[in-house]
């Protein structure tokens, strides 16, 4: 839910001045340009050089809560990859891997998997400098090859492939469109009297609708259809081929269709109007899981179409797993550090948080088993 509209509270920051020129020159731009830009834009853009995962960023993502996160994410891998007949080569590819926690969990969890590492070559596909040089500087002596990609779309892999992305389809822009009586308005960002940025209506030649279509105050939840731009899915089956593939998504959504405005914005690990802080605030939006399933299992010229597994919220897939089993022993092992693991484990199954907001799905070649982790 987006927060309250107040643009008093706006900031002109580098970004939104960007944006105020690039508006008064060409006219209003789509929600979908807005985000992308907010999060890409070469310049000033929220991901291409901050940190913002931990206390002093914007936000805490799983890998930082609990080490078991990535270490279950990594002996899934090893799983998966048995499934798939154990193959000589396999590319295990990270989407947005944040500071290279995950996959150093990941990796040593299964060090002791027999030829897993001997036939890994890790990619990570990452934008932001700062944090390709953490990920560079914790995964240096892994022992396992390792590239950097800042687009899914940059390579092409001859081998079987396992896909991960935590935390990173909420970060796709979205387009917006507004129902407003019989019409369906795509939703833009313009400039108001006073030449502050304010959502807008917009007519199908992209310029600004008539000033009483699909009012601001009109946008209520149910008024607006959301639909993301899942690109970066049909690019990884492009770079993938025909090999056997796995991918695991985990993020924050719904799993049925769903109507309402999921726009939001986090800066300083509270909420804001995405509005506010252009460039400055991580803007994301709830995932649909039933659109990414039905992109998924469509056949492309380029791939067949994958078969889906879920989606099931956090709680299930991380149990399903062996949480449990695997904080007990963490627990056992270093009592010292006993609180602290069973306070991770425990806010990565909160039924009201993020075991019950947080969704798993997986995607896979069709004649492969279902993946672990998605049924009984």
């Amino acid at each position: 839910m987006t927060a309250l509209y107040d643009p008093d509270l706006r900031r002109e920051t580098p970004l939104a001045a960007k944006l105020k020129a690039r508006i008064r020159r060409d006219g209003p731009i789509s929600v979908r340009d807005y985000m992308a830009a907010c999060l890409a834009d070469p310049e000033h853009g929220y991901y291409v050089a901050r940190d913002p995962i931990g206390r002093a960023g914007d936000f805490i993502t799983a890998p930082e809560i609990s080490q078991i996160f990535g270490e279950l994410i990594g002996l899934w891998s090893a799983v998966v990859w048995q499934q798939m007949g154990s193959p000589p080569r396999l590319a295990l590819i990270e989407l947005g891997p944040g500071r290279g926690t995950l996959m150093v969990d990941a990796l040593r969890a299964t060090r002791r998997v027999p030829g897993f590492h001997a036939a890994l070559s890790v990619h990570l596909v990452e934008t932001n400098e700062r944090l390709r040089a953490s990920q560079l500087s914790r995964l240096t002596g892994s022992g396992v090859p390792m590239t950097w990609h800042t687009q899914a779309r940059e390579f092409a892999l001859d081998t079987p492939s396992i896909v991960i992305g935590n935390e990173f389809l909420d970060t796709c822009p979205v387009d917006q469109a507004l129902e407003v009586g019989t019409q369906h308005l795509r939703r833009g960002v313009d400039l108001d009297a006073e030449g502050r940025l304010q959502f807008v209506p917009l007519s199908h030649d992209g310029t600004r609708a008539g000033q009483n279509a699909g009012r601001e105050r009109d946008a209520r939840d149910g008024a607006i259809v959301e639909t993301q731009d899942f690109t970066v899915l049909d690019q990884l089956r492009a770079a993938l081929g025909q090999h056997h593939v796995a991918m695991l998504f985990v993020d924050y959504g719904h799993i049925g269709p769903s109507t309402g405005d999921t726009l939001q914005a986090v800066r300083g690990h509270e909420s804001e109007h995405p509005l506010t802080s252009p460039g400055e605030a991580d803007l994301t939006v709830q995932v649909s899981f039933s659109q990414i399933a039905d992109m998924a299992r469509r056949a492309t010229t380029a791939a067949p179409g994958l078969a889906v597994d879920g989606p099931v919220s956090q709680a299930e897939f991380l149990g399903r797993l062996g949480i449990i089993e695997r904080a007990s022993k963490l627990m056992s092992a270093n009592p010292e550090k006993a609180a602290a693991v069973e306070s991770g484990v425990l806010r990565l199954l909160a039924p009201q948080g993020m075991g019950g907001r947080f969704k798993a799905v997986g995607l896979r070649s069709a004649d492969l088993p279902p993946l672990p982790g998605f049924a009984e």
